[in-house]
């Protein structure tokens, strides 16, 4: 079993990974806001045990071992927001750092009921997938909203590096999941965007919240 440290580097590395799986230590170090020499120790300690590719001043990978343990940890954060949201009525800017603790919770009955219950959801609340129990994760690609034009239709399917903050303040625009938006014109100074959806005919986003809603085009 691994210790809960333990498994917060696991997530880290399976969430920071590049298109060949590789993170570097350094840039580890800087998610978890840790030293370098504590975080290579650990990367020796986790290649112990055979769940990472660790060789000193080279990027490290997680091995299979290691991916699907990390998902499961993953699996189990997004399963109890989605608990939490839809069963118990948090909201999903409430909910992140209660699943940061359930998390750990060594029960696979536990959360084996928790998807149950859930009827087996794919995406959490903030439109993140859930791996399922091997650890796969559904493959579905969305953009950014700043990527999109003028004229455009897309649907907001998922949060991109949300904060507590950031959701808060999706609420105030009455942004969910799902929402259909028209883009009504790009400011070409700043990037940022009018847009249409619901009973809102001009909303002004800025860049920085268009790099974070990610949508498909529906037209």
């Amino acid at each position: 079993m691994n210790s809960l440290v333990e498994e917060n580097y696991l997530k880290a590395l399976f969430l920071l990974s590049n298109a060949d799986g590789e993170v570097s230590v350094n840039e580890l170090s800087k998610h978890l806001d840790i030293k370098m020499p504590t975080v290579s120790s650990m990367m020796k300690k986790l290649s112990d045990k055979a769940l990472v590719d660790y060789e000193k001043y080279k990027p490290v990978k997680l091995t299979i071992q290691g991916r699907v343990e990390a998902a499961q940890i993953i699996r189990k954060h997004r399963l109890t927001e989605m608990f939490l949201v839809e069963v118990m009525g948090f909201g999903w800017e409430e909910v992140h750092e209660i699943a940061e603790q359930i998390e750990h919770v060594n029960s696979p009955l536990f959360f084996s009921k928790m998807d149950e219950i859930l009827e087996h959801p794919t995406y959490d609340p903030h439109g993140s997938p859930i791996p399922d129990s091997e650890g796969n994760i559904p493959g579905k690609e969305y953009r950014q909203l700043s990527l999109y034009n003028a004229g455009d239709t897309v649907r907001f399917m998922a949060v991109a590096k949300s904060s507590d903050d950031f959701l808060k303040y999706l609420n105030t625009k009455e942004l969910t999941l799902d929402t259909k938006l028209t883009i009504v014109e790009v400011e070409p100074f700043d990037g940022s965007m009018s847009v249409s959806y619901k009973d809102r005919s001009a909303e002004i986003l800025s860049k920085v919240v268009c790099d974070k809603l990610l949508v498909f085009r529906t037209d």
